[in-house]
């Protein structure tokens, strides 16, 4: 898209332009590999010397369509699509990272995040210090490490609503010349633009709000195209020889672009975790209303949150939008337009109660998901942290008690209704 169109746009525009008489509808190229008519043009794509498509487990055209889109929407220079938001996250560390090595992580990230980085991620090598997403510039600092080479968070933490202090961890991050990764899932590009300040590679699960109905698992990782690899040493894999391509440079041979090439065409390429077309097909559909959808959830996530904020069965609500929360000055900083539709509270009784409150729910279904156009809800601390030991879940913000309420786009009155029938069980 030439023009620089609004977000509502891109979000039912960018990434495809049919031409005359070509499909109005994304199409779905559900094809493993494509035909060419020489072997000499084959070896060049493999060369990486030639831009094409020859097995859909590196690319396939459906997929770039979605990804450009998601590019589009955060401002990057290009993107991809892996088969799982965990994916994303992985390959985003592992594409800079290697055995012997060290990332600095914000603690208040989602559970799956925390295992993979602090069981799995160790097993391969690479070692993690994980830092309140508060901590002060001294306390980020003393973080860091010789062998640091990314700095990780996530911009609204999924359960525990921090908002992240972008402009510091990238500061931090940019200091000791390595990049800022941040997963932007909860408020999406509609309410959030982490690299307009000074984010590096943003990645997402597409499960969520980008599909918005709970139809299919994904990720994304975008690359803002703005961090220098070249600054340093640091970074061998993108500014030195691939062997495995022939002795390709990177950062000489895709300039800006370097990041997410490597990660396309060697990541996936080895490791595999792509999207089917597909799903990604159903992604570029979601992505369509993304923009209406974040409005009416975050209008409704408000109304909700309000309502429960003195409400004499609720021991405590956790929303950025509202006024006395510690996070509202940040959010009206890097979410003006609102934060998400997740609102987590606890109610009297702890966790015994949390259970009965949430089996009372009519409305509102108990599922191991969060933001999609139902309302759903979830006790973290015994499902998608559970693997956490207690020290763990308060250093992610996770209390024993917290109830993830996930507002969806029914009729908000609909929705605290329901709240208020399963809170008079108690």
């Amino acid at each position: 898209m030439s023009k620089e169109y609004g977000l509502e746009t891109k979000c039912v525009q960018a990434g495809y332009t049919p031409k005359n008489g070509e499909p109005r509808i994304m199409p779905i190229v559900q094809s493993t590999t494509f035909k060419y008519e020489s072997s000499e043009q084959m070896g060049r794509l493999f060369d990486l010397q030639e831009s094409g498509y020859f097995y859909s487990r590196l690319q396939n055209p459906t997929n770039d369509m979605v990804a450009a889109r998601i590019a589009a929407l955060e401002g990057g220079v290009g993107a991809m699509l892996t088969s799982s938001g965990q994916a994303a996250n992985f390959y985003s560390i592992f594409n800079v990272c290697q055995a012997g090595q060290h990332v600095v992580a914000s603690a208040a990230i989602y559970g799956g995040t925390f295992n993979l980085f602090n069981v799995t991620m160790k097993k391969l090598g690479i070692d993690f210090t994980f830092v309140s997403p508060y901590a002060t510039e001294e306390e980020l600092e003393a973080a860091f490490q010789d062998n640091t080479r990314a700095v990780f968070a996530e911009t609204l933490s999924n359960p525990s609503l921090d908002v992240l202090d972008i402009e510091k961890f990238a500061n931090a991050a940019h200091r000791h010349g390595v990049p800022l990764i941040v997963d932007n899932t909860f408020p999406t590009p509609i309410n959030c633009r982490p690299f307009e300040w000074g984010a590096d590679i943003v990645t997402h699960a597409t499960t969520k709000y980008m599909d918005g109905h709970a139809m299919t698992i994904g990720g994304a990782i975008v690359d803002s195209g703005k961090f220098d690899w070249t600054q340093n040493d640091k970074f061998p894999g993108l500014t030195t020889p691939d062997d495995s391509y022939h002795g390709v440079v990177y950062t000489e041979s895709f300039g800006s672009a370097a990041y997410i090439t490597k990660a396309t065409t060697q990541l996936m390429r080895d490791l595999g975790s792509i999207q089917s077309p597909h799903n990604a097909f159903l992604i570029g559909i979601g992505l369509e209303t993304l923009a209406l959808r974040m409005k009416q959830h975050c209008a409704n996530a408000q109304k909700v949150a309000e309502h429960l904020e003195h409400h004499d069965k609720i021991t405590w609500i956790n929303y950025p939008g509202l006024k006395s929360n510690e996070n509202y000055e940040l959010a009206k900083k890097y979410m003006p337009g609102g934060t998400s539709g997740v609102v987590s509270f606890g109610v009297k009784g702890g966790r015994e109660a949390a259970t009965k409150f949430m089996d009372s729910l009519k409305l509102a279904a108990i599922v191991t998901h969060v933001a999609d156009a139902r309302t759903c809800v979830l006790h973290p601390a015994s499902t998608t942290h559970r693997q956490l030991t207690d020290e763990q879940l308060e250093a992610a913000g996770v209390k024993p008690d917290l109830i993830r309420f996930s507002v969806g786009i029914e009729d908000a009155q609909d929705i605290i209704d329901d709240i208020d029938q399963a809170l008079a069980a108690l």
